[in-house]
């Protein structure tokens, strides 16, 4: 738009770029992809001729040019899960030094319908990849857009398409070094909040309550299984837990299915007065960012977030170099990190 009647100043071009850091355009082009193989002081001299010049590239230009927009379409579970945090963290390592860029969308929670909205317009997108986070309700779109956009998924291991790989946590193994912990402080009535929906599948909250179940009776502790439902929410934690040391034998630790639960398990522990870890110990699964706050500090399963998400975005780029190939499962191995929030029952 002319400003006091002149013209606008031209819109600085990838040739403008190349010509101010006395390099080629191709040169320019590597750098704005980040190739590893461009050197340091070049790709330092075009980096600052693109700040000199304010230079800015066209992604239309650029899709129609190589024939891909880019882009990455990234459905989650629940975009107020803190566990997305750290996925998203690890996802964007990656691809942005990949110079691609995340288009994100929420919806496919269990307990809710599909928008379905949401899912095509990821086809109208043209995505190069689409990464499904966390367990999604089943749907047809879903699988009409693996069908054609390579695709992975992150914590969800229920889907069974062909050419779809899967990124994972070992939710057995993390629920087994959970319940072991508690066993080893000298803990017995040792209850499991789950996070499992009525009426639905959905693999993580199970694999999670079979090893807490398969190490209890392992340990000769079988009579002791106790289960109290959830729904992976502060709240779901919260009344569970007040049912639970409301009853006759109180459990003296609780698992948890994930991190916002056990701190639900917390705010309802303090409100009946019952102190932690004094006469409850809490493990949560995720070891997101609210494990780690000073303030609560729980003892929590590390489902490795940040890597799911560096394994989900190499996987995909691999799945987007070769289409083809046979799906894989990639798990991750869970490693308990011990605070505050745990100790030997009293007495």
């Amino acid at each position: 738009m002319p400003v006091n009647g002149e013209p606008p100043s031209p819109r600085p071009t990838i040739r403008d770029v190349a010509e101010r850091a006395r390099v080629s355009k191709s040169l320019v082009s590597l750098v704005l992809r980040g190739s590893p193989k461009v050197s340091p002081d070049r790709r330092a001299a075009v980096n600052q001729a693109i700040t000199d010049l304010g230079y800015r590239p066209n992604a239309a230009a650029r899709t129609l040019r190589e024939g891909r927009s880019r882009a990455v379409g990234v459905l989650l579970n629940d975009v107020r899960h803190p566990w997305y945090v750290d996925l998203l963290d690890g996802l964007l390592s990656v691809l942005q030094a990949d110079g691609r860029h995340l288009v994100l969308s929420g919806g496919g929670r269990l307990d809710r319908p599909m928008d379905e909205s949401a899912l095509r317009g990821f086809l109208e997108l043209e995505a190069d990849g689409f990464i499904l986070a966390g367990t999604q309700a089943n749907s047809q779109v879903i699988a009409e857009i693996a069908s054609i956009v390579p695709t992975v998924t992150v914590a969800w291991r229920d889907i069974d398409l062909s050419r779809v790989d899967a990124v994972a946590n070992d939710d057995l193994l993390g629920a087994t070094l959970a319940t072991r912990h508690l066993i080893e402080l000298g803990h017995r009535r040792i209850a499991h909040i789950s996070g499992r929906v009525s009426g639905t599948s959905n693999m993580v909250p199970k694999l999670r309550q079979q090893g807490y179940e398969d190490t209890m009776r392992a340990s000769g502790l079988g009579e002791y299984i106790r289960i109290e439902s959830g729904d992976f929410t502060e709240d779901g934690g919260y009344r569970a837990t007040v049912r639970l040391l409301s009853s006759a034998r109180p459990p003296t630790a609780i698992f948890a299915v994930d991190d916002l639960t056990c701190v639900g398990a917390q705010s309802a522990a303090s409100e009946m007065h019952v102190d932690v870890p004094g006469r409850l110990s809490l493990v949560g699964y995720d070891n997101t960012y609210l494990a780690r706050l000073r303030s609560i500090w729980l003892t929590s399963v590390d489902s490795a977030g940040f890597d799911a998400g560096r394994l989900a975005a190499r996987t995909l780029l691999a799945r987007v170099a070769d289409p083809g190939r046979p799906a894989e499962l990639h798990l991750l191995p869970p490693t308990l990190q011990v605070r505050g929030s745990t100790a030997p029952p009293a007495g």
